[in-house]
């Protein structure tokens, strides 16, 4: 196993309830498994996963347990609840490299009987003023976006409610959109905002209240606005969150959940229980943004996910094959992520 570290400054800070963030922190892991060198990429995102040197760590330690007992003690020295952007990284290299061995793309690698060319993605809008917002809904619907996910919560609901509208008035009844509130809202400012977004078209809205708050969101459920849930898989186990019947919408982040492997199994046992996955990225390099890509490709009929943030870097691990025309992004179909190990430089 190498382990190799990179920085990727960001084309605009992001902000975070953590703090804000001007470059994303990672590294790149190559493992050689079956006569393939698969690749994989751990970036660890401040209040989502461990901490960048808790990263290194875990992954150091996989190294250990690789020399002296293997890809099975390598895994098990990473926990998916501790260090899951460590162990997203192995687990990803792994995954590449017997997709690689086997011949197939790691979507079908998980679903052999799955064929799928696209993946509906949605467009991301900030929080600015209501001209402001309907004006980069536009922008979105015009260079092909079909489904736009609006930030709200950092204004007052009143606020948010009139910019939905007025992305509403200019956009039409169509465009399907989502709002994502990370838990800024308490259960009354909610319940104001849902009878509100439901006369407005809104399909859900991720992570209303607080992320321990599994009663509120089950309470919220069951109108035309569905509850998606985000931060709460951070809190809770999903088994947890799916019996607590506290979500219409997973919303399914393989760096912090532990690999695009459990991502792949959450997503279908959440399927089981009537509740509709969307796989997202954490704003993370070409190589955790393919990984995602696959995972979403292997779930039928899914809706438009959050992968089109490549945009998001001003620069990246490696020229990324999945590109976006007319909302769709395209699916890799050669062997493994769809990425030559070779291309992915840490120090680009």
């Amino acid at each position: 196993m190498k382990i190799t570290p990179f920085s990727l400054t960001l084309a605009s800070p992001l902000a975070t309830a953590s703090g804000t963030i001007e470059a994303r922190e990672g590294f790149v892991v190559r493992y050689n498994h079956r006569g393939e060198t698969g690749i994989g990429e751990a970036t660890p995102l401040p209040g989502w996963t461990e901490s960048l040197a808790e990263c290194r760590a875990g992954l150091d330690a996989a190294v250990d347990a690789d020399g002296s007992g293997g890809q099975t003690a390598a895994m098990l020295a990473l926990a998916a609840d501790s260090v899951p952007a460590a162990r997203h990284g192995f687990a990803t290299a792994l995954l590449d490299a017997d997709a690689r061995a086997d011949g197939v793309p790691l979507y079908r690698w998980f679903e052999g009987d799955r064929h799928c060319d696209t993946v509906p993605v949605n467009a991301t809008v900030g929080d600015g003023d209501p001209s402001a917002t309907a004006d980069a809904v536009v922008r979105a619907v015009e260079a092909g976006f079909d489904c736009c996910k609006l930030k709200v919560g950092a204004n007052s609901v009143d606020a948010d409610i009139e910019r939905v509208r007025a992305v509403r008035e200019r956009v039409g009844e169509e465009i399907p959109l989502r709002a994502d509130a990370n838990g800024a809202w308490d259960y009354e400012q909610a319940t104001v905002a849902f009878e509100a977004f439901g006369d407005l078209g809104v399909d859900y809205v991720e992570q209303p209240l607080a992320a321990d708050d599994l009663e509120g969101h089950a309470d919220l459920r069951g109108g035309p606005v569905g509850v998606a849930l985000d931060e709460s898989l951070i809190h809770h186990r999903t088994d947890t969150v799916l019996s607590a019947d506290a979500a219409d919408v997973l919303i399914l982040k393989p760096m912090v959940v532990g690999g695009p492997g459990n991502a792949h199994t959450l997503a279908f046992r959440a399927r089981e229980r009537g509740v509709d996955p969307v796989v997202t990225t954490t704003i993370d390099g070409t190589v955790a943004r393919l990984a995602a890509l696959h995972v979403a490709a292997a779930i039928p009929n899914v809706r438009a996910c959050g992968l089109a943030t490549g945009d998001r870097l001003s620069h990246d691990l490696a020229p990324d094959p999945a590109t976006v025309t007319d909302g769709e992004m395209a699916v890799p179909q050669s062997d493994g992520l769809g990425i030559d190990p070779a291309e992915v430089t840490p120090d680009a």
